[in-house]
């Protein structure tokens, strides 16, 4: 089946969800105005209600694009590994440098996760069911089976996520590289 061209309603939507699952990870949701993603998207900010029914609607889609932004990357990083090297590869490009700099392209939650429980609703379930893609991505690569694979898969994502956070809010360079770099020597993955 040949797939329809997009409007330009849609692609406009398209572009305001892009420009939001950036600035959230940039800015954090509190930070995050509808003003300035509309002028970012090079709009204008009464025509934000054409396209959601209110701001966390926005940050819902913007949520739910940010993960599963996240999740693609790691399923390509995965698929591209080498057999039995996926999941060290997972965790060593999230916990990297690239990573670590560059918050606004990278894992939501890492960027916003001390922010998710005082968001709506419909903002925490687009990142609840993110996140368990991940999990699942991780249980997958671990090779463990059941629910052995499950509880070793949640502690994986668990250190990289924490250890991403922990490098972020420190600041001094020479701890953030210790906390990522002990995370990767010390992940469950490397005992998998």
């Amino acid at each position: 089946m040949a797939r329809r061209p997009a409007t330009l309603k849609e692609d406009t939507h398209e572009r305001i969800v892009d420009v939001a699952a950036r600035a959230i990870r940039r800015s954090g949701y509190g930070g995050t105005s509808v003003a300035d993603i509309m002028k970012e998207a090079g709009l204008t900010h009464g025509g934000f209600y054409a396209h959601f029914d209110s701001r966390d609607a926005m940050l819902a889609e913007a949520a739910d694009r940010a993960g599963a932004q996240s999740v693609a990357a790691s399923t390509r990083i995965a698929k591209a590994a080498p057999p039995n090297k996926a999941l060290e590869r997972m965790v060593r490009a999230y916990l990297s440098n690239e990573h670590f700099c560059n918050a606004e392209q990278g894992c939501p939650i890492a960027a916003l996760g001390s922010e998710m429980p005082r968001q709506a609703p419909e903002v925490r379930r687009a990142a609840t069911r993110r996140i368990e893609e991940m999990i699942e991505v991780v249980g997958r690569e671990s090779g463990v089976p059941g629910r052995k694979g499950y509880e070793h898969a949640l502690a994986i994502v668990s250190s990289m996520v924490g250890s991403l956070i922990l490098a972020r809010a420190v600041d001094d360079p020479k701890l953030a590289k210790a906390l990522l770099q002990s995370a990767q020597k010390h992940s469950p993955s490397r005992n998998a």
